[in-house]
């Protein structure tokens, strides 16, 4: 008898392995079966292609943020030991007056980012239509876009020099040489000599999208617009600007961030001396020049706070302060011509 119990427990032993392996095979196979069919090879394709951009992302985007977030904490140098001191850090930056004079510096280039994208709107208004020789001013506005930022820095630092290029044509002007400023010297001016070139850089940028923005607005209605008596600034205020609101916030986040990030022009053309030094520039230098890399980290988490504080005060204004008129007037207008389009086509 016992040795029956044991065979038939050997047997059932067996026979559980068997199902267990039968039901492997089962799963393997639906497996494959999915995996043959269009949607499981679209998903295969999907997550293929997503999974490089994502290790890269988690490698060299997040890792280093999570990293940067712990060193904030310490007193350390890029070698050697770390002795953590809490949220020290962040107050000696908060408290530290060179920090708070290059967070002012932040006005220059916040308004100059202003002026840029008014300028950039302006002319993508006049070349979106037809205009002679639009394609050689967009070119034109859109090159110095593709110069490299530390050429453009020794460029302009030739520019601006005493008795260069831009005194010469101010001479040629008829101003005195004697009555005019050093450029790069005195800080009434210098300041915003840089803020001119990051707006000569950056303006054609924002054109091309505002161009591309504007030419996807339908034709038909500037010819509606037209008929009902609106002149060119109407069209401009009441259809332009309303069908293009999305990419107006989008440039504007893209300005106001990359003024409160400035780097290039203080740091090639003056180095960031006689007060051009921007928050992002002495935190540069707080890392790499001064080993501070503590410190360094608390700045650079206060700079990403702040932008994003800038980016989120900047959509709710725009989506509950400013009035939407402008755009329902638009969609009034797009209605009235499917209407009238519904008629012609019932005629």
């Amino acid at each position: 008898m016992s040795q029956g119990k044991h065979l038939a427990h050997i047997m059932g032993g067996l026979m559980g392995k068997i199902n267990t392996a039968a039901n492997k095979d089962g799963i393997i196979h639906r497996l494959l079966k999915w995996l043959r069919s269009g949607k499981g090879q679209r998903t295969v394709i999907i997550i293929t292609f997503m999974s490089v951009p994502l290790l890269l992302l988690i490698v060299f985007a997040y890792l280093p943020f999570i990293k940067m977030f712990e060193f904030s904490f310490f007193n350390m140098k890029y070698i050697g030991e770390r002795k953590f001191i809490g949220l020290d850090n962040y107050r000696d930056v908060l408290t530290d007056k060179e920090v708070m004079n290059s967070l002012k510096l932040t006005l220059y280039y916040l308004v100059g980012s202003f002026v840029q994208l008014a300028l950039a709107l302006y002319f993508a208004t006049m070349l979106s239509f037809k205009t002679k020789g639009g394609s050689f001013f967009k070119g034109t506005i859109f090159f110095p876009y593709l110069i490299s930022g530390i050429a453009m820095g020794f460029m302009f630092r030739f520019f601006y020099t005493r008795g260069f290029v831009f005194d010469t044509v101010l001479t040629w002007l008829g101003v005195e040489l004697e009555n005019l400023p050093y450029w790069l010297r005195d800080k009434g001016v210098n300041n915003m000599a840089l803020v001119a070139t990051s707006v000569w850089k950056y303006m054609g940028q924002n054109m091309v999208l505002f161009i591309g923005a504007i030419m996807s607005v339908d034709k038909d209605l500037y010819e509606s617009a037209s008929l009902d008596g609106a002149n060119r600034w109407h069209q401009f205020c009441y259809i332009i600007l309303p069908s293009i609101k999305t990419i107006v916030v989008l440039n504007m986040i893209l300005s106001i961030t990359g003024s409160l990030s400035a780097f290039e022009p203080p740091y090639v053309i003056t180095g960031g001396t006689r007060g051009t030094s921007t928050f992002f520039l002495l935190m540069h230098n707080m890392a790499h020049r001064h080993q501070k890399v503590g410190k360094a980290s608390a700045m650079a988490l206060i700079l990403f706070g702040l932008i994003l504080i800038v980016t989120i005060a900047q959509k709710l204004i725009f989506k509950y302060a400013l009035s939407d008129s402008n755009e329902d007037i638009s969609k009034k207008t797009a209605r009235m011509i499917k209407k009238q389009r519904a008629k012609e086509a019932q005629q």
